[in-house]
């Protein structure tokens, strides 16, 4: 599964916001080529919010695990939750019978920063990963949805108060 791939399905998500970076813009080159998602029905970032999935295409000066600078290398994140983290990355990273280290292409594996706050990465997903990566992208959509919903909901019932 390509990367161009991954954001045609979050784009058809109803109220995604797939936000790419490109030169140019207001964004730190960084984040250059990378993409993060969103749900924001309204097409504008939202402020306060982080991303639930994101698509990172160079290592970061805190996150060099997955070595994503060789050409052709990148990573999908998702805020999968912990239960969800759980389950799928079960087992100690390298180790005999346990989970496959950061750096595995097409396996699903904790987050090498944020996997204790239950984020899933999967470096160049393939085969073996794809249809895990956009049910959880969808999962985590829906999780932002509802978030959102949620908050919406909280500001009406403080503005009738």
């Amino acid at each position: 599964m390509s990367m161009e791939q991954i954001i045609a399905t979050v784009r058809s998500f109803e109220g995604a916001l797939v936000v790419v970076p490109e030169p140019g813009g207001d964004f730190p080159e960084l984040a250059w080529g990378d993409a993060f998602f969103y749900y924001a029905p309204d097409g504008r970032m939202p402020a306060n919010v982080q991303p639930y999935g994101t698509i990172i295409t160079k290592n970061h000066p805190d996150d060099a695990a997955s070595d994503l600078d060789p050409p052709g290398r990148w990573r999908v994140n998702v805020n999968a939750g912990r239960r969800a983290l759980s389950e799928l990355a079960a087992g100690e990273p390298g180790g005999a019978g346990g989970r496959p280290g950061p750096a595995a292409a097409d396996e699903v594996v904790p987050h090498p920063v944020y996997g204790a706050l239950g984020w899933i990465s999967v470096v160049n997903p393939g085969a073996r990963t794809q249809d895990t990566v956009v049910r959880l992208l969808r999962a985590a959509h829906d999780a932002a949805r509802a978030r959102a919903e949620r908050r919406h909901a909280t500001g009406r019932a403080q503005e009738d108060g």
